[in-house]
């Protein structure tokens, strides 16, 4: 970046005095090299008079990205976490393409970017004073936001150096800490975001408080699909604190529907006027829909053959022994603690933002799930967004569909407008994570060695939904995902796809399709091991090749558990373990039968394999919470719908896991692979797998459809 483009970058994000800004070319999942062009070049360290900021990227949901983004930069740059102010990013133009949270990806495809930044900058500011003092930058040293010069009992501090370090050339590659003069990074370090959220300081989309706002809450059609025809505002206008009554569109992927938004002077005011409307819907035929009708078509669609995901040998060889079966997961919420909401100004051609999102970038340009201004007609440089916390993702917040509504709304007042969408918004109207249905077959020799393997996956489609001109010809990736990349050594194997027309919007749900696929597939593994009369992790042990990392997993497993000795009466264990894009995991569940016959949940083991550790803490938070994620959507109801309307609509009927519903959850970390994996999704895949297979260890019946029909002690 040159000098004056630095200037100017500075002047417009308003900073005061001298300014060291530092950053490199940051695309997600690409380690280039630091570089010092105008276009590429990315701020993510600013040293200026009022101390150092480090820019934080990744939208923090809960997930540690707040803290892992300014660890990796601050271990490097050699300050600690109390030395420096961390700030979220808002889709700016110049912190580049990476600003998004989701696939487990911040320190998957981060790690070396963000230590190199810190590395870089560091080296930038030994050089300047080394210059300064007329030594050598061999010389020098760096420490607690100071350069020091030892023989010389001379030190300079980072703000002293902002200005001459500014002007220097960007290394392009740093030299980069050895893991073991590491302070922070491998170590429980306390997350700098947790007082904020518990202080109340923290503000989160919902928080927004904005001069002269006013409130706004929409009725959308409550059949799927539907959307409106006319309505009738008059007794809506009556209520007090009733400003104005509009209607405003709803885009997610293809689908589009127009909704009735009342605008008052107060949330509750809005609310009451939304009740008092009169809606005459469009609902185009979807109010005859019903799930158990799409689930009996979903079953018959199975005799399909499919389009081929991936192939070896032949499955069409004989086998001694066949064994098939058909599981079946439901449609699930995202269910986030905060409710969907979106504020926005409208200014003439310029809008201000401030809402929750996962993918910042996309609000304000092209990124990695759409481009809001292009889809709007809007200039993104007349956008400007206000990324907060937020209070809970799951994927929902991967989609814009609020902040389209939010805009459309707002366009037609002359004030900020907060649209706040309720519980039974947030549950009723999606969108959903897709049911998949999975039809299995596996053949087995007289000698119970496994000779063919055959996974096919029946469902809606992802890409089907966001893109209306999908191929369907094509196997949609995002729903066979994970089937085809498990480190088994199958001698003939067959995975396909048969896609089912769906008008209700899918969206990736924390682990996306894996949370469903796992738990066909690996259940179905232990069918093969029960019908071969082999024990269960034996049997997966047996299919590894040498070396991989699945392998190396599993026996860990073993060892955490005590697997091979045997449990008292009335317990059982089932395992899973599952590989796919976000990371790797296997988990045991043991499981008891209480006095009056309800299945306990009493202790889930996890390996988790990282490849490399940021925070064990966190970690073990993440993967307690994915457990407990993967425990709701295994046992409690899913959603459905009955004449084209969701049936449920708080967490009464559609609840998620209570705390005394909690088992102990014991993590145990590796981190030999050579490749870093991911923490926030790996942790959920294989709980409902192995919770399916513990309670056949126990109670010799096979669930092969979720959720469980058990109840809690």
């Amino acid at each position: 970046m040159s000098l004056e483009s630095r200037r100017s970058f500075i002047k417009k994000a308003g900073a005061t005095g001298l300014t060291f800004w530092l950053g490199l070319s940051y695309v997600k999942g690409n380690n280039a090299a630091i570089s010092t062009g105008a276009k590429s070049l990315t701020p993510f360290i600013k040293i200026d008079a009022t101390g150092i900021t480090i820019f934080n990227p990744n939208p923090e949901m809960g997930q540690g990205s707040y803290q892992a983004v300014a660890s990796m930069i601050a271990e490097e740059l050699e300050v600690s976490l109390a030395q420096i102010k961390i700030k979220n990013t808002g889709g700016e133009k110049e912190f580049g393409a990476g600003q998004w949270a989701g696939g487990s990806s911040t320190v998957r495809e981060g790690y070396l970017t963000y230590r190199k930044i810190g590395a870089a900058a560091k080296e930038m500011l030994i050089k300047a004073a080394s210059q300064k003092w007329g030594v050598s930058p061999e010389s020098c040293t760096a420490n607690e936001g100071k350069v020091l010069h030892a023989s010389t009992n001379r030190s300079l501090s980072y703000e002293d150096l902002a200005e001459a370090a500014s002007l220097l050339e960007v290394p392009k590659e740093p030299k980069l800490k050895d893991p073991k003069d590491f302070k922070m990074l491998g170590k429980s370090v306390n997350r700098p975001d947790i007082p904020l959220k518990v202080t109340g300081q923290a503000e989160f989309g919902i928080d927004a408080d904005v001069p002269g706002m006013v409130y706004s809450s929409v009725e959308r059609c409550p059949v799927i699909g539907g959307t409106l025809k006319s309505f009738d505002s008059t007794a809506a206008m009556k209520v007090p604190g009733v400003l104005k009554v509009v209607s405003a569109e709803r885009w997610i992927g293809k689908y589009n529907s127009t909704g009735v938004a009342v605008i008052a002077t107060t949330y509750w005011a809005a609310v009451q006027g939304r009740k008092a409307l009169k809606i005459d819907w469009d609902t185009k035929g979807f109010e005859t829909f019903n799930s158990t009708d799409y689930e009996a078509k979903l079953r018959l669609l199975s005799n399909e053959e499919g389009l081929i995901d991936k192939q070896k040998g032949s499955v069409d060889l004989p086998a001694d022994q066949v064994v098939e079966s058909f599981y079946e997961t439901p449609m699930v919420a995202h269910s986030p603690l905060e409710p969907m909401n979106c504020t926005v100004h409208v200014k003439g051609k310029k809008i201000e933002i401030w809402t929750s999102t996962q993918v910042p970038v996309s609000v304000t340009g092209p990124g990695l799930m759409g481009d809001l201004p292009s889809l709007m007609g809007i200039n993104p440089a007349d956008i400007t967004l206000h990324a907060g916390f937020i209070g809970g993702g799951f994927g929902r917040r991967l989609y814009f569909d609020y902040i389209v509504e939010a805009i459309n709304v707002a366009k037609q007042m002359d004030k900020p407008v907060k649209v706040v969408w309720s519980r039974e918004d947030t549950t009723k109207q999606g969108p959903f994570r897709p049911m998949t249905f999975s039809k299995m077959k596996g053949g087995l020799s007289a000698e119970n060695a496994l000779v063919s393997f055959q996974h096919k996956v029946i469902s809606p489609g992802f890409m089907d939904s966001a893109m209306p001109n999908w191929d369907k010809t094509k196997v949609d990736s995002m729903m066979t995902e994970g089937i085809s990349s498990q480190e088994y050594v199958f001698p003939n194997m067959k995975n396909t796809f048969v896609l089912a027309d769906y008008h209700v919007p899918m969206a990736a749900w924390r682990s996306v399709t894996s949370s469903t696929l796992a738990f066909a597939h690996e259940c179905f593994i232990d069918e093969l091991a029960h019908k071969a009369k082999k024990d269960p992790l034996d049997f997966r042990i047996g299919l590894q090749p040498a070396n991989s990392d699945t392998l190396r997993v599993l026996k860990k497993l073993r060892e955490i558990t005590n697997w091979d000795k045997p449990l008292p009466a009335g317990k059982a264990r089932g395992m899973a373990q599952w590989d796919f894009f976000a990371g790797l995991s296997a988990q045991a569940v043991e499981v008891s039968l209480t006095k009056n016959g309800a299945v306990s949940v009493d202790k889930v083991f996890v390996v988790i394999d990282l490849g490399t550790v940021l925070n064990p803490d966190n970690v073990k938070a993440q993967v307690e919470g994915a457990v407990i994620m993967a425990l709701g959507a295994a046992t409690q109801p899913g959603i459905t719908l009955k004449n084209g309307i969701v049936e449920q609509a708080n967490f009464d009927t559609s609840p998620v896991t209570r705390m005394n519903q909690a088992p102990e959850v014991i993590v145990a970390i590796i981190t030999e692979g050579a490749k870093i994996k991911g923490v926030g999704e790996p942790g959920l895949p294989p709980f409902a797998p192995a919770l399916g297979n513990a309670i056949f260890a126990l109670t010799k019946k096979r669930l092969r459809k979720m959720p469980f029909e058990i109840e809690f002690v």
